[in-house]
């Protein structure tokens, strides 16, 4: 019976998920809210498919916040940790400590006692970690100033989760702080036991001890374990050995009453520069994903409509209270630390909801007697619901918000333009446009540089590289540019819709400016094609033919003859292009049959060119090689005398 329970909730998460998410990414809204909405169907107020089992879900799942942090860990070098610090220790720092004293504060004019304002204020300064990285990520958001600016927030939450965990007995006049959080098993009602039982110092004691062996086991023992992990070729072992590491660490600071989602974070970072951690992103990412999900889906059905139709008013007037105070004070602190041109908008927008740790915090809270049920299950909604609006108001953000400050920026900055008689005009300056434009530097040729990315503008004026803010897809900033005195426009853009937009206003517009564009991928290509530009180059081509020389030239080929083989192959492939180019609109099948045929060809062609014999002075282009093989002699030769 309790198997065929197992199941029948796998069922109900599992299609939940498969049906609501993609409809949600459809719509724009994101995978959070698909979850998020899914749960809340399929919980006890509408189809009521699932009931308070939903807890336990959530408990379970909460485990994809601790292997999130272990991954994000992973991505950070201690070194780039200790740049971090102003923004973790400062702007994480004063929004917890400003938090707690404003919504304390109103929390104590509602009528609550000193002691639970002060409660409520610890547990609702903290946002969602889960919920902000994972619409962050999605969205591309987190390199931004804005996305970096919400990173370091959250992390500092999830370390000052240790010091409230330590002041919410407190609150309830208890001492005993072996009533640690438990993030994957909320239930904390039991005993007090084990560590737990030990004298304060004791338990600092051992609590050293455990992060010092998770720091040194990381950094001497991990490299060795993997290895031979590796060693037996069984990729389930890896994976196996994965999910040992991060369930063991979390064991280990669960028991010693620490965060195990800290803990988990902390041997990420240590494992940061380790040879094996790219194997271990990809093992763990399909768990931490199924997980958040699910987490996300037990979010949404634990929401408690009863409560919220009681009192809908006072429910939502404290939701929208909340975010408000919490936007507010993220708003005026992102400014403070430098976030402008919208970025302090994003952290605001992001971090303005309670976070996943209110849920333990709350009941960790009414098991100490801070709470009554009552109090604790209005906390809970007003949480929940929180969590819910936040993937809405990013959207508000990217939709409205962002392109608001854009057009602002562009009206500010667009007639900055000072170049205007360069005779090349370079619009987007990624990294595509970079190389680029280094190139037509070291060659003395001046560009005016066009981009829409104000950090990157910024950054790139600190290295003496004058770049100017403004969307190229404006009639008027090309002009500004000198679009109608200059020989040649370099569309180094990466959106393929601007790319195109562009491309057709300039060809119309002024005909005599010849037009190189960069193309996405091969049907980008037709499109330019079509458009009439002058060239047109896919972004990874040159570099991924120049790899496969290098390639080949390990392998054993002719300097000489791997430089043939390549220019053959592009030769031949220019005129594929422009034979596939007739058929990219008509029938697929019968393209990528002609597709097949050419490949074949081509393959044919490559394998006679083989063939040619290598004459004598071809050997020149292997000067380096034989320099080498001199000195190497040479060496020898030294060595017996």
């Amino acid at each position: 019976m309790h198997e065929q329970t197992f199941f029948y909730q796998a069922l109900i998460f599992l299609s939940a998920a498969v049906i609501s998410v993609p409809i949600a990414k459809r719509l724009g809204f994101g995978s959070v809210l698909g979850y998020l909405l899914a749960g809340i169907f399929i919980g006890p107020y509408i189809l009521k498919l699932v009931g308070n089992e939903g807890e336990d879900i959530m408990h379970f799942a909460e485990f994809g916040v601790v292997m999130m942090l272990f991954l994000i860990g992973l991505e950070l070098k201690p070194s780039l940790l200790w740049k971090m610090r102003r923004s973790i220790f400062g702007l994480g720092g004063l929004q917890v400590v400003l938090s707690v004293l404003v919504i304390g504060t109103i929390a104590y004019f509602l009528g609550l006692n000193i002691y639970q304002s002060v409660s409520v204020g610890l547990i609702l300064s903290l946002s969602s970690t889960a919920i902000v990285l994972q619409t962050l990520a999605e969205k591309g958001l987190l390199k931004t100033q804005g996305g970096q600016g919400s990173f370091s927030v959250l992390l500092f939450q999830d370390i000052a989760v240790i010091p409230i965990l330590a002041i919410l007995p407190l609150m309830a006049n208890q001492v005993d702080l072996g009533l640690a959080s438990d993030l994957i098993h909320a239930d904390t009602g039991h005993e007090a036991g084990g560590v737990a039982s030990l004298p304060g110092w004791q338990q600092v004691l051992i609590i050293i001890g455990v992060v010092a062996v998770i720091i040194g086991s990381g950094r001497y023992l991990a490299r060795y374990l993997f290895r031979f992990i590796a060693t037996t070729g069984l990729r389930e072992i890896f994976t196996a050995a994965a999910l040992l590491l991060v369930i063991g660490i979390a064991v280990a600071m669960d028991a010693v009453g620490l965060s195990p989602a800290l803990g988990t974070f902390l041997a990420g970072v240590v494992l940061a520069d380790n040879e094996y951690r790219h194997e271990l992103e990809s093992d763990i990412e399909p768990f931490k994903g199924l997980l958040l999900g699910l987490f996300f889906i037990a979010v949404g059905a634990s929401i408690d409509f009863h409560i919220l139709f009681d009192s809908p008013g006072t429910i939502l007037g404290i939701v929208a209270t909340l975010m408000a105070v919490k936007f507010f004070i993220l708003y005026f602190l992102g400014k403070r630390f430098g976030l402008k041109s919208g970025q302090e908008m994003l952290t605001a927008f992001a971090l303005a909801q309670a976070g996943e740790f209110a849920f333990v915090l709350i009941s960790f809270s009414t098991q100490n007697a801070i709470f009554d049920s009552e109090t604790s299950g209005m906390l809970l909604i007003i949480v929940a619901l929180s969590m819910l609006l936040t993937p809405l108001l990013l959207i508000l953000n990217e939709k409205v918000i962002q392109p608001f400050y854009e057009k602002t920026a562009n009206k500010e900055k667009v007639y900055d333009v000072e170049e205007k008689d360069n005779p090349v005009i370079i619009a987007g300056f990624g990294r595509f446009g970079v190389v680029l434009g280094r190139f037509l530097k070291a060659n003395g040729i001046q560009t005016t540089i066009l981009d829409d990315n104000p950090n990157n503008i910024q950054v790139l004026r600190k290295f003496g590289i004058k770049v100017y803010y403004g969307d190229a897809t404006r009639p008027d900033l090309v002009e500004i540019a000198g679009a109608g005195r200059a020989k040649v426009l370099v569309v180094a853009m990466e959106q393929r819709e601007m790319i195109n937009e562009l491309v057709a206003h300039v060809k119309m517009k002024y005909p005599n400016l010849k037009v190189f564009a960069r193309a996405v991928d091969i049907r980008h290509s037709f499109e330019l094609e079509d458009l009439k530009v002058e060239s047109k180059r896919m972004e990874i081509y040159d570099s991924a033919i120049d790899l496969g020389m290098k390639a080949m030239i390990e392998l054993g080929y002719n300097n000489y003859q791997a430089h043939r083989l390549a220019k053959t192959f592009k030769h031949h492939d220019e005129m594929v292009m422009k034979e596939l180019h007739k058929l990219w609109k008509d029938d697929d099948t019968k393209y990528i049959t002609e597709a097949r045929k050419f490949s074949e060809q081509l393959e044919n062609i490559l394998l006679t060119e083989q063939q040619q014999p290598i004459h004598d002075a071809d050997h020149a282009w292997d000067s380096t090689t034989i320099r080498e093989e001199i000195q190497e002699i040479y060496g020898k030769i030294k060595e017996k005398e």
